[in-house]
């Protein structure tokens, strides 16, 4: 018996309608008989179009399906979904917490202090005179043309100072004692004078005037004297705001100085008596107590100052402080008048003090863990991860499409005009494009990028300005397959056709060629913007892509170029990673699927 499907071998249509007759036992008329149809019945013809053609040839590439579903979630996320953010790109979320902060400094005082006494005047050029005698071992120096003479309140001394104004009244010279400046002298005060020089002293009493005797080259000068200021490395606090004035003043000082030299336990000052009390481990510390027995000053060689100038600092909380430094303790415990105690930390650094304290800040939430609130964490600058992924989506995609419009206008009307002419037209635009292709991509993207930072470029103007550059940089490609492509159509029946029917030159290049290019250059676009996403976050990366404040997924995983950042905060750059992996993903995807569907040789 003769096997049905060899009656008809390339029909397999036929084949199939006689095997269904055969087993349901129908004549082959009866199977092959056709409907009478009418020349408008929907049933008599069934064709698709060519796109629906290239949609069904699509879907039916479960990769590019994928690659689409991929593209619309990325899509949705960065375009719609800033809308359903609760946050904005920039903002910045702050966290209240505590952080050491330096509250006080100290030092030991290495510099002296004058106090200088009311009515008198103890200028800088008379101070530096007086360091510039010190220093060189001379009593006397001269300034603004009057004598001064210093007195170390400890013989040989170089911590406190009284510094008095010298008169001239007479001069020994060869033995003979004249005056000076039309004053006459006694023959008792010649005595005493002599008496002095005899037992060698350098100061004499004379009717209740205290004279100083001071040698100016061979001549002895005889000079009566008045306190000017007090010259002393000792700092001087008052334990009430309101004793600043008494403790601080000359006489106050002066006695003090007076005693402490002494060792004293007691002063008096205006009438009122004062008990001085020493530190047993340094004598540099003292504390006056007033007539009731309350502290009154404290003397010190430790400055304690706050940092903050509208802070005041209790005279207990120096003692405390200047008592730790001598002690060379680094933590202190202090309770202050309303009762709250702190712990105080002390660093040293060289002879610098730092004193310390836990104080409640504002601070930056950076690189806060996901959360509900922050589903993706913080940033280094305290910015809500997600939102800033979702405004990064539309910059990079945004610089992905507009590149590649810019790419495909320049290519086709290159690439199209240089197909269609041919000749010394194409061969002069051809050499135009290998220049372009000269060009070393990175190397100019970067001397460009060095550029905007250095004329500080606005964020938003150097989005298009980098878009631009990427766009002027990638179109050789497109033109050298749109030129190649229109070489080949340029000769098809078509285009013998618009010719003859007088078309102009541009419409046949633009109407009848170029939407013949079409579906090539929707592929080589669609593969291209994967390409294009990756160098926008490679210069993100390198810091010459957009700035602060604005966002890409290149500059938001920048972060992950510190290496403690990239160990330690995972959500700082596996999201964006993410984000333009699957996003160059959805576009080869894509492009793949369009160059199989155009194909028109491809498997139905």
């Amino acid at each position: 018996m003769t096997d049905d499907k060899n009656i008809f071998p390339d029909r397999e249509p036929e084949v199939e309608v006689m095997e269904e007759a055969k087993e349901e036992g129908t004549p082959l008329e009866q199977a092959f008989k056709v409907e009478d149809m009418r020349l408008d019945d929907a049933r008599r013809v069934k064709s698709l179009s060519p796109g629906m053609l290239v949609f069904k040839r699509f879907i039916r590439n479960k990769l590019a399906v994928v690659g689409l579903v991929i593209l619309v979630f990325m899509f949705t996320f960065s375009f719609l979904g800033p809308f359903f953010s609760p946050y904005g790109q920039t903002q910045v979320f702050n966290t209240v917490g505590s952080m050491s902060k330096d509250y006080a400094g100290a030092i030991y005082n290495t510099e002296l202090r004058y106090t200088v006494l009311e009515g008198e005047n103890f200028s800088s050029a008379e101070r530096a005179a007086f360091l510039l005698a010190r220093s060189s071992g001379e009593e006397v120096f001269e300034a603004n043309g009057e004598n001064f003479y210093y007195d170390p309140f400890i013989q040989d001394g170089e911590n406190s100072f009284r510094i008095l104004n010298l008169e001239p009244v007479a001069e020994e010279l060869l033995g003979r004692v004249n005056p000076v400046g039309g004053n006459t002298l006694s023959d008792g005060f010649i005595e005493a004078y002599q008496e002095a020089k005899e037992e060698d002293l350098t100061s004499f009493v004379f009717d209740g005037v205290t004279y100083r005797i001071t040698r100016d080259r061979k001549a002895s000068v005889i000079s009566t004297e008045h306190d000017v200021a007090v010259a002393t490395l000792n700092i001087y606090d008052a334990y009430n705001q309101g004793d600043i004035t008494i403790v601080q003043s000359f006489p106050f000082v002066l006695a003090s100085e007076r005693a402490i030299a002494d060792q004293d336990v007691e002063i008096e000052v205006d009438g009122q008596t004062y008990a001085l009390t020493y530190d047993e481990l340094d004598d540099s510390s003292v504390t006056i107590l007033d007539s009731s027995g309350e502290a009154f000053a404290e003397v010190s060689n430790i400055i304690v100052n706050p940092l903050d100038q509208n802070v005041f600092l209790s005279v207990e909380f120096k003692s405390a402080m200047r008592e730790a430094i001598r002690n060379n303790q680094d933590e202190v415990e202090f309770t202050h008048e309303d009762g709250e105690t702190i712990t105080y930390n002390i660093d040293r650094v060289n002879t610098n003090y730092y004193i310390k304290r836990e104080t409640p800040t504002t601070l930056i939430n950076m690189y806060e863990s996901p959360s509900a609130k922050h589903p993706l964490g913080t940033d280094n600058n305290g910015m809500d991860v997600m939102t800033r992924l979702m405004y990064g989506g539309r910059v990079s995609l945004m610089v992905g499409f507009v590149v590649v419009i810019i790419e495909i206008t320049l290519g086709v009307i290159i690439g199209g005009v240089s197909g269609y002419f041919g000749g010394g037209v194409d061969t002069a635009l051809m050499r135009f494009v290998d220049l372009f292709n000269s060009i070393p991509f990175y190397p100019v993207v970067i001397i460009f990028g060095s550029v905007m930072d250095t004329l500080e470029v606005d964020p938003m103007a150097r989005i298009f300005l980098l878009m631009a550059i990427l766009g002027i940089l990638g179109w050789t490609g497109i033109a050298r397959v749109v030129r190649g492509q229109i070489l080949s159509l340029r000769e098809q029946d078509f285009m013998v056709a618009a010719e003859a029917t007088g078309i102009r030159t541009g419409r046949r290049i633009f109407r009848h060629l170029v939407p013949n290019v079409m579906p090539l250059l929707i592929v080589s676009a669609t593969a291209g913007l994967g390409g294009i996403i990756i160098s926008e976050a490679t210069l993100g990366f390198l810091g010459l892509g957009v700035k602060y404040p604005l966002a890409s997924w290149g500059s938001i995983i920048n972060v992950s170029s510190d290496a403690y950042v990239m160990t330690n905060f995972w959500f700082m750059w596996i999201p964006a990673g993410l984000l333009i992996l699957l996003t160059v993903l959805g576009f080869n995807f894509v492009g793949d699927g369009l160059r199989d569907a155009f194909d028109p040789k491809m498997k139905r």
